[in-house]
């Protein structure tokens, strides 16, 4: 089952991503932009994703993503992690939050790789 620590390592793994707790919560930052979080009890993350895209990941697959009221009027959403179908899922939700707070030296190193 994929868990917090999977998270941690996926989200470390990117260049220049960097962990500091926020909220009592762990936040993964690159270039001071936050990109990802682990809520308190660790069974899903938030990660930066547009708002039309939003809409509809969660009308297509509502068992996996999903919106607390708070961050409606946010441009993130919660990703359950039991529902995720394996960690090459989650390295690609993980990965697609980083390029939209990463700048664009490193998207062009990453693209280079």
């Amino acid at each position: 089952m994929i868990n917090a620590d999977d998270v941690r390592r996926i989200a470390l793994s990117l260049p220049e991503t960097v962990e500091k707790e926020a909220w009592s919560m762990p936040t993964f930052r690159v270039a001071g932009k936050m990109f990802l979080t682990v809520p308190d009890d660790e069974t899903s993350i938030a990660v930066r994703c547009p708002r039309h895209e939003r809409t509809e990941l969660i009308a297509a697959e509502p068992e996996k993503f999903w919106v607390p009221p708070h961050e409606a009027s946010s441009a993130w959403v919660r990703v359950r992690l039991a529902a995720l179908e394996d960690l090459q899922e989650l390295r690609d939700i993980v990965e697609d939050s980083w390029r939209q707070a990463a700048p664009d030296r490193l998207l062009d190193a990453q693209a280079e790789a």
